[in-house]
């Protein structure tokens, strides 16, 4: 193509890659790499290095590309502008499912599942011992936690508050300013999660606290980050007189841009799964299942997939220019 420059080595700024963004590109193979093709430059990146490519808005790629990373073990993910929407994923057939086999051990296992769920809590309460709470305990704690939190972004954004209004299907139907607000940002952060929950191979629908749904596990993860990002950020924007949908998600999407939610996420979902300090090996195991071996590790060999040795913090963001308003030929 006329535009493509020299081509730029990834591999030059960081060794390892968890997860790379791109956006206004165009994507292509060039024997073992993926170039990422823009106006402005071209990037060079060799597959086996990314674990999760999540492809953006104005993003077009071929099926060569797609082939060499899913024979990489690659996950892909189609989602909206940073991540903040998750409409597709896709993982090819050489990457392992030992993350995913260990999801379904502890979810399937009441002492195990709990266990999970309380270590999920405890990211909430750091200060209190729940090592012995029971899962309606939890729940009260956190319903309780909430309410407080709800009442203290009240207090210092001068925003009155009721009570939490939803309308499944609709988030943005239901409610006052604050309460659509709020339901648009969830959405926003169900997708950053969505989109680690499968990049590194575990499932969606495997919830431990939530379950019955295809995004259990999303939920899950999501209550991790609320306090944090989407509750203060959508009383701060009530305050302001901003209350469409778009800007709690441009809003939201500015906060997350540096990639930083991403990468905890990632960090989270793998220390709730294998446990804090785990050291799995960077590769796959593929077994014959033998019908005396009905129990499974605690810490299992292999559980990591492709993704788990690979730095938490790094993200990369591949963007091209704006393009104009008129039509242009490729």
């Amino acid at each position: 193509m006329w535009w493509v420059a020299k081509p730029q080595d990834l591999h030059r700024v960081e060794d390892r890659i968890s997860t790379i963004y791109v956006e206004k590109c165009h994507i292509d193979r060039d024997d073992n790499a993926v170039i990422l093709i823009n106006r402005d430059r071209t990037v060079r990146v060799p597959a086996a290095m990314v674990a999760t490519m999540l492809i953006g808005p104005g993003t077009r790629v071929t099926s060569g590309a797609i082939r060499l990373l899913a024979d990489s073990g690659t996950a892909i993910c189609w989602v909206g502008d940073r991540g903040v929407r998750m409409y597709a994923s896709g993982l090819g057939p050489s990457r392992g499912a030992g993350l995913l086999m260990r999801q379904a051990y502890l979810v399937t296992r009441t002492k195990e599942r709990l266990e999970v769920a309380r270590r999920m809590y405890g990211m909430r309460f750091p200060d209190e011992d729940v090592s012995t709470a029971t899962m309606q305990q939890l729940r009260g704690r956190e319903g309780a936690r909430i309410k407080k939190l709800y009442r203290e972004q009240s207090a210092r954004t001068a925003i009155p508050w009721r009570a939490r209004a939803y309308r499944p299907g609709e988030p943005f139907e239901a409610g006052d300013d604050v309460n659509r607000l709020l339901s648009a940002g969830h959405s926003c952060l169900y997708g950053v999660c969505h989109a680690a929950i499968v990049g590194i191979g575990a499932s969606p629908a495997l919830g431990f606290v939530h379950t019955g749904g295809a995004t259990s596990f999303v939920l899950d993860i999501s209550d991790l980050y609320k306090a944090h990002y989407t509750i203060p950020l959508a009383f701060e924007l009530a305050a302001a007189g901003r209350h469409d949908e778009r800007d709690i998600r441009t809003a939201f999407r500015d906060k997350v841009a540096d990639g930083s939610l991403m990468a905890r996420a990632i960090r989270d979902i793998k220390d709730l799964i294998l446990g804090e300090g785990h050291n799995a090996p960077d590769r796959d195991a593929l077994h014959l299942w033998d019908e005396f071996d009905d129990t499974y590790p605690a810490a299992p060999t292999g559980a990591s997939d492709l993704a788990d040795d690979w730095t938490d913090e790094s993200l990369i963001g591949i963007t091209g220019p704006d393009l104009p308003d008129h039509p242009v030929p490729w």
